[in-house]
């Protein structure tokens, strides 16, 4: 009986040890200091979400050769391999996020990836509805996986994870992009500053959205120089000066915006990462950053290898070229990062100073207390 008693007694010196480590509710225990990733955005981020909606043959990245260097296999991640979140997470000490529609993944306690080829931050821009998941839509999945967390962890600690994570954006390359490829009459009726307004109001409020549901740390992409993408000046050359155009007001936009949030949104704290400058960097001194050519994607086919022909499960039946390396290119397809120019990136985003990255890195957000959400 009295080694009953004592192992009894030894069982909750041990819980009451551990319960400040970790806390644990129904079948979930999660550190103290876990810090869950969040990912939003287009095709420089998706890790399969198109796999799983109709109407996408427009955008897939399932088919060989995507996938072919790390995976082995086609994911849905437009490049040869890892994107710039799986390297992100790996930092972190996190899994693989996985798409958030992919079907029996109710555990979001590490994150979740609700990013989409195609998707731009306008619902507006209804050429691809249906095709993609825009980033209002995004948002959408992301209040939906806040309700199975709830069920999972309680409200209590559901707003610790949502405060103390991390939410990354890639968005805005395909408002830009699309208009100029589709019939869209957006560009028509409004003047760039009046466009660029429109796409940054929509993002903005996303944000505060998800600070109001408890986020606190971001992480921003700005937009590439997506006027000389190997796809642009394959298939629509003439419109690339004004597409770099919009691109920079964009930036410059994005910029401004979120000095203002910094200031009116309590406990807000971003990363800015300037990828307009590192995808120019690469373009014009490949030899510099270890690739042997900067211009010319490694799949595809006509002028650069820009047409999209890549897997040819397009409505494209041109057949493609293949390169023997794609570490060699800075560009995997006519418009995404290799797996190499992919890692390159998210070093700088994880632990780049202040000339590539700023205020913070992602490092730095990812290491730092929140103070609880109230």
């Amino acid at each position: 009986m009295m080694g009953l008693r004592f192992h009894f007694r030894f069982l909750v010196l041990c819980a009451c040890l551990i319960l400040p480590i970790t806390q644990c509710l129904a079948h979930t225990c999660l550190p103290e200091e876990h810090a869950a990733l969040f990912i939003f955005g287009d095709s420089l981020f998706d890790a399969g979400n198109n796999n799983y909606i109709n109407a996408t043959t427009n955008f897939p990245a399932n088919v060989w050769p995507y996938g072919e260097t790390f995976f082995k296999y086609p994911t849905g991640r437009a490049s040869n391999g890892r994107l710039i979140p799986d390297f992100i997470a790996e930092y972190a000490k996190l899994p693989f996020i996985l798409p958030y529609l992919h079907p029996g993944y109710p555990r979001y306690t590490d994150g979740a990836n609700f990013a989409s080829g195609g998707a731009g931050a306008l619902f507006e821009n209804s050429s691809r509805r249906g095709w993609v998941i825009d980033l209002n839509t995004q948002l959408k999945y992301f209040k939906n996986m806040e309700t199975v967390l709830k069920r999972t962890l309680g409200e209590a600690q559901t707003k610790k994870l949502l405060s103390r994570a991390v939410y990354l954006f890639s968005i805005g390359t395909n408002d830009y992009a699309a208009p100029f490829s589709t019939n869209s009459s957006l560009l028509r009726f409004s003047t760039h500053e009046e466009y660029v307004d429109m796409v940054i109001g929509n993002f903005t409020t996303v944000i505060k959205e998800i600070h109001r549901k408890g986020g606190r740390k971001f992480g921003f992409l700005n937009l590439p120089p997506a006027g000389y993408f190997p796809s642009t000046k394959a298939t629509m050359p003439q419109n690339s000066e004004e597409i770099t155009a919009l691109v920079k007001r964009h930036n410059k936009a994005l910029s401004h915006a979120l000095q203002i949030l910094a200031s009116q949104l309590e406990g807000f704290k971003y990363s800015y990462t300037n990828l307009y400058n590192f995808i120019t960097e690469r373009m014009n001194n490949p030899l510099k950053y270890g690739f042997k050519e900067g211009r010319m994607g490694c799949c595809g086919s006509g002028p650069y290898r820009g047409i999209q022909s890549c897997g040819r499960k397009r409505s494209i039946n041109d057949q493609y070229e293949l390169c023997g390396n794609p570490s060699e290119y800075l560009f995997f397809d006519s418009a995404h990062p290799s797996e190499k120019a992919n890692e390159q990136l998210a070093k700088l985003l994880w632990n780049g100073n202040l000339d590539v990255t700023w205020p913070y890195n992602l490092k730095a957000l990812f290491g730092q207390k929140q103070r609880e959400i109230n």
